[in-house]
């Protein structure tokens, strides 16, 4: 009897699987597995929160199989070792698996293939991650690699798609005395859930919100995906981070207009970044600007970083922000241009600092846009605009994207009784007002820890004197 295997990574659904799709077609018994990698799990981007949200999805992704006459198969161990054991146990004669760019992912996917080289196995790699089957391949005219965004989205949206995949009913069974193993609890892989109040894992709620965002809210998406205080954007990301959600099918959806082309844009943003760290995996760790790599004083204080990260800052935005990351494991997007803004200009601290709190509190942490997003706010990514256009002012982004104060009193409630007139700069209140409305600035609130136009002359400096390091080298 003909055995395959399909090797879930990221990609826990069951709608639009290509990889499962090619896995059931013609085989007589299926082997749906995840592998727990403990370097993955335990590794320099380890998350109590994020790895909660996948075990959720697991749990459900296995009642899905178990609908369809299947189940998940769970193993403990590096991939390499425990996709042979099981190849070898099953008989298997494939493993399907959907394909990814992260360095990590692609090493990971050798190994596998190394290890399997003796064995008369196939691996066969499958589209599913991203609306472009391939987004490294969306090229210049003359074939290079893209690092400028708007001609990547031109030729993206060029771009043929696949058809969408076709959601099963059955499945075949899951060979006999196969032992399926079992989802362990977070605290099984000694990690702690920091978040307060995280979204719900699993396909069924990724499908729930994609339906309730285009339902209604996807047609206003263009002017209030930066509306603080609205809260309408489609906050999917957490679901296209683990596959709940295909993104190709997600944007296979949009009804067409000026809200649903800016969100299909947010989508595209999520595949330039894909291809941006496919084709320069050293942006893992550097800078993507050679002249800012070793060569930016970065300011190294740990009261400030903790300042940032715990919401103390005294800027009200950015421990709105920060806040709303320890509450729920995520953050609207425009806070985070601007906590990341903040933390790299104000503070003067390393990005990488910033990308690594990210990546360990957010559920939706994924290392392409996430750093990709960092370098960007922090000029040493592929934005081709100035420094001085990445230097937030905390109280004008307020103003502007939360008038009414409405998402900073949601997360930084001391400041509630505040006037508005007051709420993006509280330290200007008057000590009579703060006396009046029980919010004294320095004990119930506090201070801000730098002055934003010092900081700001500060930083243009910072990144004026990296400049000239870097020519000086050169020399």
């Amino acid at each position: 009897m003909a055995t395959e295997i399909v090797w879930f990574r990221r990609d826990l659904r069951v709608h639009d699987h290509p990889a499962l799709d090619a896995a059931r077609a013609g085989t007589d018994r299926l082997v749906p597995v995840f592998c727990l990698d403990d370097r993955l799990l335990q590794g320099r981007h380890a998350s109590g929160p994020r790895t909660h949200f996948m075990l959720e999805c697991l749990r459900e992704l296995d009642e899905a199989l178990r609908q369809r006459g299947s189940g998940l198969v769970v193993r403990h161990g590096p991939p390499e070792r425990e996709l042979r054991e099981l190849a070898r146990e099953t008989g298997a004669e494939a493993i399907h698996f959907t394909a990814d760019v992260t360095p990590f992912a692609r090493q990971r996917g050798a190994r596998v293939s190394q290890a399997l080289e003796d064995e008369a196995v196939e691996l066969r790699p499958h589209p599913g991650l991203y609306v472009a089957d391939r987004p490294g391949d969306v090229r210049t005219r003359k074939g290079s690699p893209q690092t400028v965004f708007s001609p990547y989205h031109r030729a993206w949206l060029a771009e043929g798609r696949r058809a969408i995949a076709p959601t099963p009913r059955n499945l075949p069974p899951l060979p006999d005395g196969l032992d399926s193993g079992d989802v362990p609890c977070l605290s099984d892989l000694g990690l702690a859930q920091e978040v307060e109040e995280p979204a719900r894992g699993g396909e069924t709620a990724g499908r729930e919100r994609m339906r309730a965002f285009l339902g209604g809210p996807v047609h206003d998406y263009a002017g209030d995906h930066d509306a603080l205080g609205r809260d309408n954007g489609s906050r999917l990301s957490p679901y296209l981070r683990f596959g709940c959600v295909s993104a190709l099918e997600l944007e296979s959806l949009l009804p067409g207009g000026e809200g649903p082309d800016a969100f299909r844009r947010q989508l595209c943003w999520r595949d330039f970044y894909a291809q941006l760290l496919l084709h320069h995996p050293d942006n893992a760790r550097l800078e993507f600007r050679e002249r800012y790599r070793e060569t930016i004083d970065w300011n190294r204080s740990d009261e400030d970083f903790d300042a940032w990260c715990e919401g103390r800052t005294g800027y009200p935005l950015v421990d709105a922000g920060m806040r709303q990351l320890r509450r729920e494991g995520w953050m609207h997007n425009r806070a985070r241009l601007v906590v990341g803004s903040f933390l790299t200009k104000h503070l003067g601290i390393d990005w990488r600092r910033g990308e690594r709190w990210f990546m360990r509190m957010l559920i939706d942490g994924d290392e392409a846009s996430n750093n990709g997003n960092w370098q960007w706010i922090g000029s040493v990514g592929v934005d081709p605009q100035p420094v001085y256009r990445r230097v937030y002012n905390p109280a004008r982004q307020q103003e502007r994207h939360d008038p009414e104060g409405v998402y900073v009193r949601r997360y930084v409630p001391e400041l509630d009784p505040v006037p508005d007139r007051y709420l993006s700069e509280p330290w200007t209140m008057p000590d009579d007002v703060q006396c009046e409305v029980g919010c004294t600035i320095g004990t119930d609130y506090p201070a801000p820890i730098v002055d934003h136009r010092a900081a700001r002359e500060l930083a243009l400096e910072r990144y004026r004197q990296a400049g000239l390091r870097a020519e000086i080298s050169r020399l």
